[in-house]
């Protein structure tokens, strides 16, 4: 493999093509983000229920996470030695606009955004220094997009993270197709997608970077991922269980302790599919049950009323360790997970010198 490849973003520039997924909720705060960010790739902080061990969460979750950006990527850029930083901002967020913007106000470097088409990113950060991405699953919604952008504002993505069927959380496929895409399926997915991609590059005459996400989890299968065209990866499961990641041990000691059985999909709140570690939460969801919650104003698309549980809450309950009464979202291969790493030693299992 190409240890010298690096990862060209307008004018920012990461020693490493990597790119460390964002995940919700406090998955992936500053202490991820900044360590990855260290060791040259870029660290990316989840916006989502980002101020959720803010004292007021509860009584006022919107200005506790838009409080909690700026502490976040603060405490990131201290450990990153002038690495890069980005945020993961779901379209699905309630006021989203909002968290774009004071992502933007705060300095992020980059912001990447799915669960959705984000299709107004631009206007939300236009005038600003900051990169943004959108994460696409399909061709057809590469093509959505990077049509949308220029025909409305005439411009093209910084960077396009293309999102596998593999990923972890929410997932940007249907049940069927998730159910019906093999590895070999979907590489002519990429691939097309690239083709796509190549029609913007050639009429702006200028470089779109892409990032293959979804099991890159592996050396040979980040280097197959380049091989293909690709020019980074992003990886998100493999650093769940470092040390620096901003989990309770015992999330990621559900990830050491899982089997390959234990990783199921499962319907969100929210109706999108995700994977996740199966425990005794999804047993009582299975089970029928409705479990008390209270709005946290998270995804605009929920109806507390009639929804069997709060995403938050359950992820919440993850990040803080309470594993039985958590939805501990994973990604495909999370059971191959044996031991806890460092961020540093991550990477040089995937980025062998």
């Amino acid at each position: 493999m190409n240890t010298n490849k690096s990862l060209h973003i307008g004018e920012l520039t990461a020693k490493l093509p990597l790119i460390q997924g964002g995940m919700g909720v406090g998955i992936s705060l500053g202490g991820l983000a900044g360590a990855v960010a260290r060791e040259g790739g870029i660290g990316i902080i989840s916006a989502a229920q980002i101020g959720y061990r803010e004292p007021d969460f509860d009584e006022n979750p919107l200005q506790a996470n838009l409080r909690a950006i700026h502490k976040e990527l603060q405490k990131a850029r201290e450990a990153a030695e002038g690495g890069i930083i980005g945020f993961n901002i779901m379209v699905a967020m309630k006021n989203y606009e909002m968290y774009v913007r004071e992502a933007v106000n705060a300095g992020a470097d980059l912001i990447i955004s799915g669960a959705g088409l984000p299709t107004e990113l631009p206007k939300y950060t236009e005038g600003s220094n900051t990169k943004i991405a959108p994460i696409v699953s399909t061709n057809k919604s590469a093509n959505v997009i990077l049509k949308y952008w220029d025909k409305k504002y005439n411009r093209i993505p910084d960077l396009l993270v293309i999102e596998g069927p593999k990923a972890g959380g929410h997932l940007g496929f249907t049940r069927e197709q998730l159910d019906g895409y093999t590895e070999e399926t979907y590489e002519a997915e990429v691939l097309a997608i690239l083709s796509t991609v190549k029609k913007y590059e050639e009429k702006y005459n200028v470089k779109i970077p892409t990032a293959l996400a979804g099991a890159m989890d592996m050396a040979e299968k980040i280097s197959h991922a380049f091989s293909i065209g690709v020019d980074a990866v992003q990886v998100a499961t493999p650093f769940v269980t470092t040390e620096e990641c901003d989990a309770d041990i015992r999330y990621k000691e559900a990830y050491v302790n899982a089997e390959k059985e234990d990783i199921r999909i499962v319907k969100s709140p929210v109706g999108m599919p995700g994977r996740a570690i199966s425990n005794e939460f999804l047993r009582r969801v299975d089970a029928g049950e409705k479990i008390p919650h209270r709005c946290h104003q998270c995804l605009h698309k929920c109806n507390p009323a009639e929804i069997p549980y709060c995403i938050t809450d359950a992820l919440i309950h993850a990040a803080k360790g309470e594993v039985e009464e958590a939805l501990l979202f994973c990604g495909a291969d999370a059971y191959q997970a044996d031991k806890i790493n460092t961020v540093k030693e991550v990477i040089s299992l995937l980025f062998p010198q």
